[in-house]
């Protein structure tokens, strides 16, 4: 049996890839077509949907609804053009709060060496390494829900198992206090070189594929789009990892 449903709150590809994804994770349904024109959803199942779960499922990754009436409201275009203007545009003030971030770390890792008579790279590399995961897994963990669901859009191991996006931060955390108090150093370089190493494939390929897809990496705080910036990141992170792994 094959019914047209309407679902309200999608505005995005964005949206539409989480609600595709909810709706054909459930097991009563056979075949589920989902797009922003209406009818958005047309799904084939072999008995009658449970629309009420179906909603409680939705509402788990974002404001979206499903039903059997016709809504004209849903196709409202301002959604689109808010989504163009906030994803399409790259440049330095797009990225000024990852930049000041960034910035403000190499700086204060680098003055806790000060007067610098003795300064060491490798030191500097280790703290700048601690603070930068410590940092970055804070503003995940605001809102860790919203960081899954964002990284699942890119990340090949989250688009596969979602609990991988719940536990990233918590291993980003745990690597910042690792290289804090430099404990087990080798092992921490390795597993560093290996998540970010995985992390960066699901990135370059977004960018390969011109995705218009938001950045996970400062969680849900700043609507930061996807681009060669992460790749630079990310590669960054995986070769100071391993110049440190080989002057153990």
């Amino acid at each position: 049996m094959t019914k047209e449903y309407t679902v309200t709150g999608m505005t995005c590809n964005g949206c539409l890839a989480k609600v595709k994804r909810t709706i054909n994770g459930i097991e009563e349904i056979q075949e589920a077509t989902i797009q922003l024109e209406y009818p958005q959803a047309k799904i084939t199942a072999n008995e009658s949907l449970n629309l009420k779960d179906i909603n409680q499922a939705l509402k788990k990754v974002g404001n979206y609804t499903i039903s059997e009436e016709y809504q004209e409201t849903i196709q409202a275009p301002l959604p689109e053009i808010k989504k163009q203007e906030s994803l399409a545009e790259k440049s330095i003030t797009t990225y000024k709060p990852l930049i000041l971030i960034v910035g403000f770390i190499a700086a204060v890792t680098a003055l806790s060496q000060y007067p610098f008579s003795d300064f060491s790279g490798m030191l500097w590399m280790r703290h700048f390494m601690a603070g930068f995961f410590i940092v970055f897994a804070f503003f995940k963990l605001l809102n860790l829900q919203g960081f899954a669901n964002s990284y699942r859009m890119y990340d090949i191991v989250a688009a596969k198992w979602k609990t991988w996006g719940y536990v990233y931060p918590f291993l980003e955390l745990a690597l910042g206090i690792l290289y804090l108090i430099n404990l087990e150093p080798f092992y921490t370089n390795i597993i560093t070189i290996i998540v970010l190493g995985v992390s960066s494939i699901g990135v370059i390929k977004s960018n390969l594929d011109k995705k218009k897809i938001k950045c996970a990496c400062l969680g849900e705080v700043f609507n930061l789009p996807m681009s060669t910036v992460t790749i630079v990141e990310d590669l960054s992170m995986v070769s100071m990892a391993a110049v440190m792994l080989v002057f153990i």
